[in-house]
Parts: structure tokens; C-alpha cells; sequence
């Protein structure tokens, strides 16, 4: 497929507009995108809730990026962060801003903590950065597979391309439980889409 018909793809899965407050958040942060050179390619998958990868995970600017990308498509999307940061006199603008709670805690493992969420929400999209760090890994951490698996949600394919200034989401895979194979497919796309992509290992580690 031609840049032209990914640009197109992207356009034709524009989301229905949200409230008036959204609206304003889209402008300023999908100006600000455009404003600095970047472009959305490919369509957003339809599904109301998936696990979205963001990656490479390399820069602080990276946040900015997909926020961007997210308001573009006018996709509500999630990001765990600690309890704490939902709390205090700015718990509300953390919230708004698309934080997932998590109590790092609790007997409860994360990773069922969210796919609780999953269960509980008509529509929820979570981003995660598999790196779990802005430097380089050999291998990917395995949360967002996990939640994926546990609320039986497919996965999405967020990239960031620095190099071309674009980026996008495709997609969707469903998790089979066969690791290793549903990894083939997830790094055959970004193998496609991204000009510098350092594959990690396709073993599956612990759990984490």
C-alpha cells in the first residue's frame, strides 16, 4: 500500500467527535503534530477495546507523540501509572489525561488489575511501552501480552518513526497464547513500517 493510501486509510478511521473539551485538546495537540513536520499513516483498528505497543520507546518525547497520534483518531487511550498520580489537587487533570491507576502495592498482580479494567469498561484502549525503559533492551517485556491474553483483547501496533516523521497504529493481532508465533506476526509489521527497527528476542521470558 502506497503512503497516499495509508494517509487515506488513516483519515477514513476517524473516530465520531467527542465533547467540546476533547475537541480542544485534539486541536492543540494534533496542531502541534502536524506544526512540527509529523503525519498519521494507517487506519486506526475498529475495535473499542485493545492493547495498543508503542514502540521504539526511546525518547520523553515519545508521550507527546502518541498523544498526538491517539487525539488524531480521536481514540480515548489509557496509560498505567501509579495510584498516587490520580490523587492530590491534579488526580483530576492525570485522570483526564488518560492515566489507569494501578496500586504497585497490592497482592493483586498488574497485570490483573488491568485485565479487570477491561472487563469492567465498554470501551478502553491502554497504551504500552514493552521496552519498559528509553534504552535499548534485547527483549520486550511481556505485560502488555499477558493483558492482552487475560481480558482477551487484541493487540494494536503503535509506531513512531523519527526518522520519516510519522506515525501510526495497525493492526489488530488476537493473541492465540502461542507467544512466539503472535510475536512473528507483531515484528513482521514493524519490520514494515519502521526504516530502523532493532527486533528483540522472540523468547518468552517470566512473567512480568
Amino acid at each position: 500500500m502506497s503512503a497516499i493510501d495509508l494517509k487515506a486509510a488513516a483519515r477514513a478511521s476517524i473516530r465520531p467527535r467527542r465533547s467540546f473539551g476533547y475537541e480542544l485538546a485534539r486541536v492543540a495537540f494534533v496542531g502541534f503534530h502536524k506544526l512540527s513536520g509529523w503525519s498519521v499513516e494507517s487506519a486506526m483498528p475498529p475495535d473499542l477495546k485493545t492493547v495498543i505497543i508503542a514502540a521504539p520507546h526511546s525518547t520523553n518525547w515519545d508521550l507527546l507523540r502518541m498523544l498526538g497520534i491517539a487525539f488524531y483518531y480521536r481514540a480515548p487511550v489509557r496509560w498505567m501509572g501509579k495510584k498516587s498520580l490520580g490523587e492530590g489537587p491534579f488526580g483530576w487533570l492525570m485522570r483526564w489525561w488518560g492515566l489507569l491507576p494501578v496500586d504497585r502495592d497490592s497482592s493483586t498482580s498488574l497485570v490483573t488489575q488491568v485485565v479487570e479494567a477491561f472487563d469492567a469498561a465498554e470501551e478502553m484502549i491502554v497504551v504500552i511501552a514493552p521496552e519498559g525503559t528509553r534504552s535499548k533492551v534485547k527483549r520486550w517485556k511481556t505485560g502488555f501480552y499477558n493483558i492482552a491474553v487475560g481480558a482477551q483483547v487484541p493487540i494494536s501496533m503503535g509506531f513512531i518513526d523519527y526518522k520519516r516523521k510519522m506515525g501510526g497504529v495497525g493492526g489488530p493481532v488476537m493473541p492465540t497464547g502461542n507467544f512466539v508465533a503472535d510475536m512473528e506476526k507483531i515484528l513482521a509489521f514493524y519490520d514494515r513500517h519502521l526504516q530502523v527497527f532493532d527486533a528483540p528476542s522472540l523468547e518468552m521470558p517470566e512473567d512480568d
